[in-house]
């Protein structure tokens, strides 16, 4: 068996397992387990020094999860936006292909954790054709990403057949990949995928590091092999509270990802994703925190600050010429010009 299958097969899916190592509550966490499974591997699990700290807070349950009234179960309108299973076309030149339903490690402040993690995610051969179909007659299709789940959790022979059937489509030119395999199972990262993957240049693949102990040894290993294959890395980086709303984790964040040839990209706005209401900060904490970044930081180590709006109206910049206002109510202007009201409470999450 390769060693990332083991490592998969070797990691924490229960709070039962957990409270063999750490001092948790296994009964009070099952009922959140059972809305929302987890999965930690042997590598995360390793970078937990205690019990809430950073890593701790991003993949242990929490009984918050299940306590979010006024979160959204699809905060991106992906479900209206998806003219066929497993395809989500909000842009007119690129659309996201869902192709994988589980992750090496579930996040506890994920987007998609009403569906990440059930069997009914993955995107089998006939919704596979069929969003193939759907990309070959939309010729203003250029881009495609590939997301999930985690589309690296694919077998090597599945994942080349996929990348092979997008790029015999003439007008398709890029391809991503959304991954958060580097951080949470860096093993996987082998030199027979990179080999793989380096036959479909371009090709770029936006990983996604929250704070800086998950720039390990083993992490910028895996990152230093797709870069040898001819690999574009980016990174998106999501504000969580408790974890990097911290300027000065961000910087240690930024400038580790810039060491390894990791270009930071975007730091997401947290979704207002139900049951991830504790993790979610104001946007003005957002904005402090870039204000004290600029100047402190090269240009190159310095993403975009960025809000998916709710309901599929896009991702906007949170720059001041974006932010018209703030408050109970923070008005942003999406692209176009339409004013959209935001409920920085939502947004904002509990404090």
């Amino acid at each position: 068996m390769e060693t990332w299958k083991q490592s998969l097969k070797d990691s924490i899916l229960s709070p039962e397992q957990l409270a063999d190592l750490f001092p948790v509550d296994a009964k009070g966490l099952r009922s959140v387990v059972d809305r929302y499974p987890m999965r930690i591997t042997p590598h995360y699990l390793g970078l937990i020094r205690e019990a809430g700290d950073p890593i701790w807070r991003q993949c242990v349950p929490d009984h918050r999860e299940l306590g979010d009234s006024a979160g959204m179960d699809d905060p991106l309108g992906e479900e209206n936006l998806s003219p066929v299973p497993g395809l989500v076309h909000r842009y007119p030149d690129r659309a996201l292909l869902l192709v994988s339903g589980a992750c090496a490690v579930y996040c506890r402040f994920c987007t998609r954790k009403r569906t990440v993690g059930c069997g009914s995610m993955a995107l089998d051969r006939e919704g596979f054709d069929a969003a193939l179909d759907y990309l070959k007659g939309r010729p203003e299709i250029r881009d495609v990403i590939l997301s999930g789940g985690d589309p690296l959790l694919l077998e090597d022979d599945r994942l080349e057949a996929l990348l092979e059937s997008l790029c015999r489509i003439p007008h398709v030119e890029v391809v991503r990949i959304g991954t958060r395999v580097p951080v949470t199972l860096p093993e996987r990262i082998t030199e027979r995928l990179c080999g793989r993957l380096r036959r479909f240049s371009p090709l770029y693949v936006n990983t996604h590091f929250n704070h800086p102990r998950e720039i390990t040894p083993e992490a910028a290993a895996a990152c230093d092999r797709l870069v040898g294959a001819g690999i574009v890395l980016g990174n998106q980086t999501v504000l969580l509270r408790g974890v990097n709303d911290d300027a000065a984790v961000l910087a240690d964040l930024f400038r580790g990802l810039l060491r390894i040839r990791v270009r930071p990209y975007y730091l997401h706005h947290m979704d207002p994703a139900r049951g991830t209401v504790h993790f979610r900060t104001r946007i003005e904490r957002g904005l402090e925190i870039m204000q004290t970044l600029r100047g402190a930081l090269s240009g190159m180590a310095i993403p975009q600050y960025v809000v998916d709006l709710p309901g599929g109206k896009g991702k906007v910049p949170l720059v001041p010429e974006y932010v018209e206002s703030l408050g109970e109510k923070a008005v942003i202007r999406a692209p176009g010009g339409e004013e959209v009201e935001v409920d920085n409470e939502i947004f904002g999450g509990v404090e």
